[in-house]
């Protein structure tokens, strides 16, 4: 009788397969049909292709999975599938029966926020939007700017920022275009379903990468964010962050007592936070692995692979991290981004991808391509990712290359030609 363990995947890139089939493991992956690649099709013991955020379609099939191979645990590393998973997983009794619950709060910025509220941990003041009187009525309480966010959406799609009550007609134009529909920007696996309101947080933004092994969080790695106000797009991302001691100790420490009180128990996390004039304020998270090179950086830096740790765990294949890792290098990534226009030229990415010093560069436009104004991730133009003996060091590296080394030459959009008086 055969001992390999089956895992049914839920969705996922085919990093997160390779990951599963390194361990020689079973793996049956239910996939969306709009994410299926060759390569899953060939590296996958078992291929179901439903649209899995939909509960009721891809739960038949997941029992029928369940039936015929066996499961010994559900797994999804991608943020469109952490709810279908740990459903699942509650359903099949392969957890503590929690997981679906804890997933939900995660997702949902306004759980979250209710839920750090009752466990007495700080908070930025925090409504739902209702109509246009609750952005006034919020304004007046907290004061502007506020934010105005899409309770489940990601990578800063749908972020507003009201300035002033003067700018809060705008502001519900904008909710009330957006809300009940589909994200229209990279994926479209995501439905708008809410808007929510906080006051704006201050300070540096970072991000903490942490593994959890039943209920102990340990941290992996620090990001340092680069952002800027006039929009929400990320610029670029620096492992390990250039922080004091006393400073990582804090943002750590808040981010441990932040998933121990969300009721995160197992598994890589992704938290967003700022080092705010009050302290450490926690402004989202989510209970997958970072996006945007993050893996690379960390892995990079650290030598922790945590899409492995990721796929092991679930699974009993890998013994638990003892503590915090030492940096053995530095990491950055820095997004590429130019003036709005149409792009006429492009050139240097093959000799920057190249360099031993590059992990990766990409760069998503042709010539003729529109370059948007910038207003989320979905508007930058690729990236470069480098590695260096430091930080500093690095990050000098990367704006270098981005700036310099890449050549991408944008026209001005033409102004329409005025009406003619006839």
């Amino acid at each position: 009788m055969s001992t390999r363990k089956t895992v049914l995947l839920i969705g996922g890139v085919d990093a997160h397969v390779d990951r599963f089939t390194a361990l020689g493991v079973k793996v049956v992956l239910i996939q969306h049909p709009d994410k299926v690649t060759e390569h899953q099709t060939r590296a996958a013991d078992v291929l179901l292709v439903v649209d899995y955020t939909d509960w009721d379609t891809v739960r038949p099939f997941a029992e029928a999975a369940r039936a015929v191979y066996g499961v010994d645990a559900v797994v999804s590393l991608t943020e469109p599938g952490l709810n279908p998973a740990s459903r699942l997983g509650d359903l099949f009794k392969l957890t503590d029966g929690h997981r679906h619950q804890v997933s939900r709060r995660m997702r949902d910025k306004w759980l979250m926020r209710c839920r750090l509220a009752e466990q007495g941990l700080p908070v930025p003041h925090a409504s739902r939007v209702t109509d246009r009187a609750s952005l006034d009525a919020f304004g007046a309480l907290a004061g502007y700017p506020f934010i105005v966010k899409p309770v489940s959406t990601t990578a800063g799609f749908g972020l507003i920022r009201a300035e002033s009550p003067q700018d809060l007609d705008r502001v519900w134009a904008r909710v009330q275009e957006l809300d009940g529909g589909r994200t229209d920007r990279g994926s479209t696996m995501f439905t708008v379903d809410g808007f929510l309101m906080e006051s704006y947080i201050d300070g540096p933004e970072f991000s903490v990468e942490a593994l959890s092994f039943a209920g102990r969080h340990v941290v992996v790695a620090v990001t340092e964010k680069l952002t800027a106000e006039d929009h929400f797009a990320e610029l670029g991302h620096a492992v390990p962050a250039r922080l004091a001691d006393a400073e990582r100790q804090r943002l750590t420490g808040a981010v441990e007592d932040f998933l121990t009180a969300m009721g995160v128990t197992d598994g890589p996390s992704h938290t967003e936070i700022r080092l705010s004039s009050r302290g450490p304020v926690v402004i989202e998270s989510h209970n997958r692995l970072g996006g945007d090179h993050i893996v690379e950086l960390v892995e990079a830096a650290y030598g922790i692979d945590m899409i492995a740790y990721g796929a092991a765990w679930p699974l009993g294949l890998v013994e638990p991290l003892a503590e915090p890792p030492a940096p053995k290098a530095a990491a950055v990534m820095r997004a590429v981004v130019r003036e709005p226009g149409i792009v006429s030229a492009v050139s240097g990415v093959e000799e920057v991808r190249v360099r031993p010093d590059v992990l990766t560069a990409q760069v998503s436009v042709r010539p003729g391509d529109i370059v948007r104004p910038l207003r989320d991730n979905w508007d930058r133009l690729g990236s470069v990712v480098v590695t260096a003996p430091d930080t500093d060091t690095a990050v000098e590296l990367c704006e270098y290359l981005v700036g310099e080394e890449i050549r991408i030459d944008v026209e001005p959009e033409a102004a329409p030609a005025p009406a003619r008086v006839a």
